[in-house]
């Protein structure tokens, strides 16, 4: 028999890259600062002049949550003070996990306990 080996997203536990440095700006705005290393971003930077830091600033809801994340509060804990802060907003629930599956895949953050690449 084939074994469910789904995990519950609630249960994880987002921690923050300790390699991002962020900010918040005179907007309220969280503005994470990524920098590029590796041969390709080199050849990129060299000659197609890309920068070598290149900053994102989060909207609204991105900043809640990015300020939310503490390396304790699971996504359950993060998604309920979420509902408190934006009480209008319609299905919150999906739109945090989805954040953070998009954070998770481009190394901003990692859930507590795995392995880090």
């Amino acid at each position: 028999m084939k074994k469910n080996n789904r995990q519950n997203y609630l249960d994880y536990i987002p921690v923050k890259n300790p390699d991002i440095e962020s900010h918040i700006n005179e907007d309220g705005k969280a503005v994470l600062l990524i920098e590029w290393n590796g041969f390709y971003h080199r050849i990129a930077q060299r000659f197609f002049h890309r920068p070598r830091v290149s900053d994102i600033t989060l909207d609204e809801t991105g900043t809640f949550v990015w300020t939310a994340i503490d390396g304790s509060k699971d996504v359950h804990q993060i998604s309920k003070e979420m509902e408190a802060h934006f009480p209008k907003m319609e299905k919150a629930l999906s739109r945090l996990i989805k954040f953070l599956e998009i954070m998770h895949d481009n190394h901003m953050i990692h859930w507590k306990g795995e392995k880090q690449k």
